[in-house]
């Protein structure tokens, strides 16, 4: 875990609630970047491959179907970032807030 010795630093690494909001924050932390990766390199992907298919477009326009598929790839991005920062900024500071509160008891 860690080189420090301080014994509260070890009451917190040993706490059952750091237990669980080290699990749950690696573990939507890496889920939110396994989508975020399948959706960026799926638009890379369809760059390399499928150039027709982006070429196409939209109605009589000169805007083709790549342009919102790019936007969208950039909101996602953004979305996903907003849903990890309102989790992040519940459920993950109650628990450490709670960490807190029992081992500076």
């Amino acid at each position: 875990m860690s080189d420090i010795s301080d014994p509260i630093v070890e009451k917190i690494q040993n706490h059952p609630k750091y237990l669980e909001l080290q699990k749950k924050r690696s573990g939507f932390g890496w889920a939110l970047t396994i989508v975020m990766m399948v959706v960026y390199y799926g638009y890379i992907a369809l760059i390399a491959f499928n150039k027709p298919f982006l070429a196409t477009r939209l109605g009589e326009s000169v805007t083709t179907v790549g342009v919102p598929l790019g936007m969208a790839v950039i909101i996602f991005t953004i979305v996903i970032t907003a849903i990890y920062v309102k989790r992040a900024n519940g459920e993950y500071d109650d628990l450490t807030a709670a960490i807190l509160k029992d081992v500076s008891k």
